[in-house]
């Protein structure tokens, strides 16, 4: 049997082996952010999440911590701490888990079928039960304010200031990206209208 601290070692280099984007936090192999992809089939598909995820001294014997770093709408998941109700992870949790089966099974479970009678997020909940299309599309609409966000930042990132404080392009941006852009603002801008006058 291995040693708590190989088996954290292992675990995280399958994970990185399986494509995943992980950034550690600090020198040591316990505290790490992984980008998670919201399953297809999903209202949450086309969404990026940055997870932080902790592994006590005591992994795989004892479950990770795992929260959402930016917001998601969704009744299992507080919006203000990111933290996650989910029974594999706080209750059922076994060392035959790994790293790999939270980001391929169990959060995009978790996404996949919501649980609004055992809510973190109690207006994700109460919305999910009255109106699922409307839950979706706010779910939707959520995921692309995200990515107009990353779009602007993308677009940021290729001006600079001069040194009398003026704006200088310092790359031109492509074409695509700001037709991207406008057209994510466009829709982004046409969904709040709709909803100040519904």
């Amino acid at each position: 049997m291995s040693s708590p601290s190989k088996r954290r070692e292992m675990d995280l280099m399958k994970l990185m082996m399986s494509d995943y984007k992980v950034e550690m936090i600090n020198d040591g192999m316990q505290e790490f952010y992984v980008e998670f992809h919201g399953p297809k089939d999903s209202p949450y598909h086309g969404g990026v999440w940055r997870i932080r995820v902790e592994l006590p001294d005591a992994y795989p014997y004892k479950s990770p911590s795992i929260g959402f770093v930016n917001k998601i709408y969704h009744p299992n998941v507080d919006e203000m701490s990111g933290s996650v109700c989910l029974d594999v992870i706080n209750q059922t949790w076994s060392p035959m888990f790994d790293l790999v089966n939270v980001f391929e099974v169990f959060l995009p479970q978790l996404l996949l079928y919501p649980n609004p009678s055992d809510p973190l997020n109690g207006e994700a909940a109460a919305l999910m039960m009255r109106d699922r299309n409307t839950y979706e599309q706010r779910v939707k609409e959520a995921i692309d304010f995200r990515r107009l966000l990353a779009l602007m930042r993308r677009f940021k990132g290729h001006l600079c200031e001069g040194d009398k404080g003026h704006l200088c392009s310092i790359a031109k941006p492509s074409d695509k990206l700001l037709m991207e852009l406008i057209s994510m603002e466009l829709k982004y801008l046409s969904l709040a209208s709709e909803r100040l006058f519904t």
